[in-house]
């Protein structure tokens, strides 16, 4: 059979992933011309050796609803294609050595049964008996150590070669060819921006309407070849196997002991062990991390060295490993620098997807991944939230090697290593700063780092060490930075507090049709007079949101874009590929400004000292959603008024050299005010106890503004057209909503912190979780907010009605929480119009 010269898809390699695509798309495009090219046997590169550990529980609930999906479909594919999977669903059971892993477990398995999985909390006599082999009597494991654990029988194991060989039995029935040894030298796009071809090494040119890539670890160079930047890094990664032991069968609950970095499975009558160490060893063929292009079915040289601590504490748990005989493998993965996987359309050119960087995840989560980015292919947009593993989370800092080789010795360990909140990653910093780094730091910056960009968390004091403060307070309950974060509450709700939010990502866009492009892209009206700003979200034609962002017009032709930090590739993906015959140009100006927001009851009249012309900022000549020109010191400066925290407040835009002489002229006018220096920690609270929503949290491609509460942000009225409109309105004549953003407080409880996704419980019930939650020191207790769905939701009157039937499971916990629309603090906005 030969390479056909032209095709409707062609995806590019023949593992799990590729495999997985194909065989949705073939089931969404009935006999369309797809293809598969593998460079050289299908399954030769990281698939033939994974692990093939299956479980459906995931940090997000993205991708535990894509691993959903994988679970469900293997146990199906068998009698569906006739090729059985090698699919094993033998559950798992993970144990815990602390207190603090029980809290995650908890958190699990709370979780698990919103999703509709069963999940039970096991104590370390049950953990042994789940153990317990109806063959010969033994127990698989040692419970020494062991605090307690989680069953989760819907979880378990396959083989990744028969389940791959399995998803493509199935494609091929539906037409998909599949070619082996042809290797892609290059692409070729079109005046539109849109790969038209992929262009082979001995098999010649093939025109395409759409590739997929999903080349395992050779994606990040493959993708340099079409301009695309995929950023992964391969890593050695290690397990044993061994012969029959003492209590394994087939059948053995895969277990998984994170406190000790381990894994194993059951290997034929014995098992197969391995682990995430917290300090990997990165691995590449040449200096900038590709991989052999001829590395087929091969392994990596064996480093016991490297292995042993990992085999030691496994020893702990299989005390019959120590006289096993072992046979080590050791076979490269790559990963990603935020251990997520990467999944999507480059936003460097059309039709090219990518499916790629699944840190060691592969097997478990292809079954969805494929199935998520077959519909995304066939229906032009996700069909669901897919931020997680958006390929437009990643900045084009991430496409330099050094920084995915060091970022790889880190991200590997994620798996294991205890998921407390708020934890920073600690290779690859201070990326990208705001001009006032240093005069941050010397005050005792706590910083974290987002988007590649390093922001103050919270402010330990001048001359504290914070090399590992962050480090040292990790924890799920109150964390020891609350009451310093409450004083940084404090001066911004009484006196004045500044935030440095340069980080947040600026996008000029300017032309003729200016306007025009974001009056259809934006649900709110933003053709208003300049030096107004507008509040508003971006939205898909589901009418969920796509962006949340506040436009200002700063002339006829010119708006400025304020959306969040981590958005910018994605938000300037969204304005570009959606600019039809508008002549506008669109460009990301974060760099050039620095921003500080100046926000409290005495920051008018801080500002008011700082300013030759004190009445300019009146209410009545600067009222609140204007911006303006202000003098402030020795320079001058674009002011904003308008908050993110709940109070009278301004931010404002300097350019970046004269940021250093607003911030010492704000500090010199300001100390007598009660001036403080806040950071991002206090940022959470305030506009949690305000009740502010945010992208990424309570604002998805899959809420919509009327969901969300923020039907105040969309022009239904005027006649404009805005993509996402008419599901709203379908949405909004089909009667009472089933889901609805609530504002959630803890009751008589104030030792209770949150921190987002805790279950929301309605009679005992499972009704929703938190996407965002926190302490907040003006209400003294546990705020959130978080999506109830049920069928009244959205009734007038709806939380109340039920009010004391409210509870929320906090880990272990359960405790009692009012539930309303508003917000528990200025409900009625009467502190920001002053």
């Amino acid at each position: 059979m030969s390479v056909p010269s032209g095709a409707r898809c062609v995806i590019v390699g023949g593992g799990v992933i590729g495999s997985s695509v194909a065989y949705h798309l073939s089931k969404l495009w009935k006999g369309a011309e797809i293809i598969l090219l593998e460079a050289q046997k299908v399954t030769s590169g990281t698939t033939w050796h994974a692990a093939g550990l299956v479980g459906a529980t995931r940090n997000t609930a993205s991708e535990t609803k894509l691993s959903m999906v994988g679970t469900q479909l293997y146990t199906q594919l068998l009698d569906e294609t006739g090729f059985d999977p090698g699919y094993k669903n033998s559950g798992s059971v993970n144990v815990a050595r602390t207190a603090e892993r029980m809290e995650v477990f908890h958190r699990t398995a709370n979780k698990a049964k919103l999703f509709g999985m069963e999940a039970t909390i096991l104590t370390p006599e049950e953990v042994h008996t789940e153990f317990l082999s109806p063959k010969d009597g033994e127990c698989a494991i040692s419970i020494n150590g062991v605090v307690g654990g989680i069953k989760l029988p819907g979880d378990g194991s396959g083989s990744p070669t028969d389940l791959t060989m399995a998803l493509l039995a199935g494609a091929k029935q539906r037409g998909v060819k599949v070619f082996e040894g042809v290797r892609v030298q290059d692409f070729e796009r079109n005046a539109d921006n849109a790969v038209s071809a992929v262009v082979t090494e001995k098999h010649g040119t093939i025109e395409a309407d759409t590739v997929v890539l999903c080349a395992g670890q050779w994606s990040r160079q493959i993708g340099r070849k079409a301009g695309v930047n995929v950023p992964l890094h391969s890593a050695e990664h290690f397990y044993a196997t061994t012969k029959s032991l003492p209590g394994f069968y087939h059948g053995t609950p895969v277990c998984r002991d994170p406190d000790a970095e381990i894994y194993f499975r059951e290997w034929g009558d014995g098992c197969l062990f391995g682990g995430f160490e917290l300090n990997a060893k990165p691995w590449g063929g040449d200096a900038t991390g590709g991989v052999p292009e001829d590395f087929e079915f091969a392994l990596l040289d064996d480093d016991w060295d490297h292995f042993y601590p990992l085999f030691e504490n496994a020893m702990e748990r299989i005390p019959q490993l120590e006289t096993a005989q072992l046979k080590l493998l050791n076979g490269p993965e790559s990963f990603t620098p935020d251990g997520h996987y990467i999944l999507g359309e480059a936003p460097e050119l059309q039709k090219f997807y990518v499916a790629a960087g699944m840190n060691s995840s592969g097997i478990a989560s292809a079954g969805g991944a494929g199935k998520a980015l077959a519909e995304w292919i066939d229906n032009g947009e996700p069909t669901m939230d897919l931020w997680p593993v958006d390929i437009r989370r990643f900045g084009g800092f991430s496409s330099n090697p050094a920084y995915l080789k060091d970022r790889t010795v880190e991200t590997l360990g994620l798996h294991y290593t205890m998921p407390y909140p708020r934890k920073e990653l600690k290779s690859c910093r201070n990326l990208r700063q705001s001009a006032l780094f240093e005069e941050l730091d010397k005050k005792g910056a706590v910083w974290g780092q987002k988007y590649g960009w390093e922001r103050p968390n919270y402010f330990a004091g001048a001359g504290v060490d914070t090399s590992n403060t962050l480090e040292s307070m990790y924890t799920f309950g109150q964390p020891g930075y609350l009451a310093t974060v409450a004083e940084e509450v404090d001066a911004c709700r009484n006196a004045v507090a500044m935030f440095d939010v340069t980080s947040f990502c600026k996008i000029a866009v300017e032309g003729k049709d200016a306007c025009r492009l974001l009056n259809r892209l934006c649900a709110n009206n933003v053709d208003v007079e300049p030096g107004r700003l507008v509040y508003t979200g971006m939205l898909n034609e589901r009418g969920g949101y796509e962006a949340d962002v506040t436009v200002t017009r700063e002339s006829k032709d010119r708006f400025l874009i304020v959306t969040a930090t981590a958005q910018t590739t994605r938000d300037l993906d969204w304005l570009r590929r959606n600019t039809k015959d508008e002549q506008v140009v669109v460009t990301d100006v974060t760099g050039g400004t620095c921003v500080l927001s100046v926000m409290g009851p005495r920051s008018r009249e801080l500002l008011q000292r700082c300013t030759a012309f004190p009445d300019a900022l009146s209410n009545d000549a600067f009222p609140f959603g204007t911006s303006g020109p202000l003098d402030v010191g020795y320079t001058n400066v674009t002011a904003k008024r308008v908050t993110y925290v709940g109070e009278l407040g301004y931010e404002l835009y300097i350019p970046t050299e004269s940021a250093r002489v607003v911030y010492k002229c704000l500090h010199d006018n300001g100390q007598d005010l009660g001036l403080r220096d806040a950071g991002y920690y206090a940022v959470d609270a305030l506009r949690l106890e305000k009740g502010y929503r945010a992208w990424g949290h309570e604002l998805s491609p899959d809420d919509t503004p009327l969901e969300a509460g923020l039907g105040f942000a969309v022009d239904l009225r005027s006649g404009k057209d805005f993509i996402g409109k008419d599901a709203l309105v379908r949405q909004k004549e089909a009667g009472p909503l089933t889901k609805r953003l609530f504002s959630v407080t803890v009751v008589d409880n104030p030792d209770v912190m949150l921190w987002g996704g805790e279950v929301i419980l309605l009679d005992g019930e499972h009704v929703g979780d938190l996407a965002s939650g926190t302490f907040s020191p003006t209400v003294n207790a546990g705020v959130g907010l978080g999506y109830v769905k049920h069928a009244d939701a959205g009734a007038r009157g709806f939380a109340k009605k039920h009010q004391g039937k409210w509870s929320l499971q906090v880990g272990s916990q359960t405790v009692p929480i009012d539930v309303a629309v508003s917000a528990p603090y200025d409900s009625k906005n009467t502190k920001i119009h002053v």
